[in-house]
């Protein structure tokens, strides 16, 4: 990618620009996200290489997109987002399954760096004449479009862009910013450090049932910053299918995910029984190894202002963590509210729990002092990570600006019931054009 290009297009940040006819012939958004995190200092009687700090850390994080569309035929549009991003989590983003800031990246170099996000064409065919209108909107071009329909994904994108939504915790820049509330954690999602991966997919939308399918490249190595093309070598494959329906007359959805994933990972129990147990998993990796695992995602409106989610999340949990982060099994349950109800109608709040677990193999191999790329303590007095949060979205003027405020409660992190608790204070500011 040239990177000539993504300057000058990152120059473009501050403006919109979009052809305003019955079908939009390009559109040019924007993004930026910074977000401050303070954590006091906590107990804890020992700590490892990928502990989460028990002295108090300061971090701070900041993020801006570039969203370019064009149209380029009957039914077909390309997207393309340069993205820079710096700063670092808390801890390096390490120490916890449920890492506090879903804005940061596990990268050595905190320093800001530009680089391709998005660059994907989708192509739509009509399942029925019915059609609706498509707002302008960040890898949105407004236009009219069949509402029954098979969309077709090809390019550079994230599989969290097309599986997993969730109408009240899908997005840390907007609500929730633990990692284990923006998606389901047990979810090993293929993706590269920074979160995006090659895609061949498709979703198709009939009456009141959405199928999605995809197949996405994984890194070549844990946490990797580059994907395996050769998929002899390794291969993700994902699958949703969601059902819209009402209870009391208000919108509702469940959506069922499967994934599997194969590459040459680790083996948990084959680490476990080499003595002294290997500082990580490099040694055990073989070509074959899979993981695989299970989701569901629920979210329902209570009323027009109140909102209700939850999911569970589970995967085998033999072999290493690839791509996301270290959760075998989670459950979330939450409500958001919009500002309405006290007179502040683009102003929003949330309160959620949950709960992230270990599978056996997992626990044994971390406590015999073994080492993943989220978490190692050295040894473990394994509990449950359960983790609250509350966050308040204002939104003081008619301009696009959002000031958060976000506080966490984080009991056993890391999964460890010798270390904590942490508490975690965030400030968020949001501008999107």
């Amino acid at each position: 990618m040239n990177r000539t290009l993504l300057f000058l297009l990152t120059l473009l940040l501050p403006f919109t620009m979009s052809a305003q006819d019955s079908a939009q012939r390009f559109n040019l958004h924007f993004q930026t996200t910074y977000i401050y995190q303070y954590k006091p200092a906590f107990t804890a009687p020992y700590s490892g290489l990928r502990s989460l700090s028990a002295a108090e850390e300061k971090q701070n994080s900041l993020t801006a997109t570039c969203y370019l569309g064009v149209r380029l035929w009957k039914g077909a549009s390309f997207y393309f987002n340069p993205e820079l991003a710096g700063g670092s989590g808390l801890s390096g983003a390490s120490g916890m399954g449920g890492s506090t800031n879903g804005e940061t990246f596990r990268v050595g170099n905190p320093s800001p760096t530009l680089y391709l996000a998005r660059a994907y064409i989708t192509q739509v065919f009509a399942l029925g004449h019915e059609t609706e209108r498509m707002e302008d909107g960040a890898n949105q071009l407004a236009l009219r479009a069949p509402v029954d329909h098979i969309r077709l994904y090809a390019g550079k994108l994230s599989l969290a862009d097309i599986f997993d939504i969730n109408n009240y915790s899908n997005a840390p820049r907007t609500q929730f910013i633990n990692w284990a509330l923006m998606n389901n954690g047990a979810w090993d999602f293929a993706a590269n450090v920074r979160g995006y991966t090659y895609v061949l997919g498709g979703i198709a939308q009939y009456k009141k049932m959405t199928y999605r399918l995809a197949f996405a490249a994984l890194p070549t190595t844990a946490n990797g910053p580059d994907l395996e093309t050769d998929f002899s070598k390794s291969i993700s494959a994902n699958a949703e299918i969601a059902r819209a329906f009402k209870i009391n007359g208000k919108a509702t959805n469940l959506r069922l995910l499967a994934y599997y994933n194969e590459a040459p990972m680790g083996n948990y129990n084959a680490a476990s029984r080499l003595y002294p147990v290997p500082s990580d998993l490099s040694s055990v990796r073989q070509q074959g190894n899979v993981k695989w695992g299970l989701g569901l995602n629920g979210d329902c409106a209570l009323n027009d202002n109140w909102g209700l989610f939850s999911r569970i999340g589970w995967n085998n949990g033999q072999t290493e963590t690839w791509c996301f982060t270290e959760i075998d099994a989670t459950a979330s349950l939450g409500i958001s509210a919009d500002g309405k109800q006290w007179h502040r109608g683009e102003d929003q709040a949330g309160v959620a729990l949950v709960v992230n677990g270990l599978s056996q193999a997992h626990r044994n191999y971390l406590a015999k002092g073994g080492n993943g790329f989220v978490l190692g303590d050295g040894q473990l007095n394994y509990a449950p990570e359960s983790i609250a949060e509350v966050y308040y979205s204002f939104h003081p003027t008619d301009m696009p600006l959002y000031l958060s405020g976000d506080y966490q409660f984080c009991l056993n992190p890391g999964y460890n019931k010798d270390r904590g608790p942490a508490h975690v204070f965030s400030f968020r500011l949001h501008v999107e054009l």
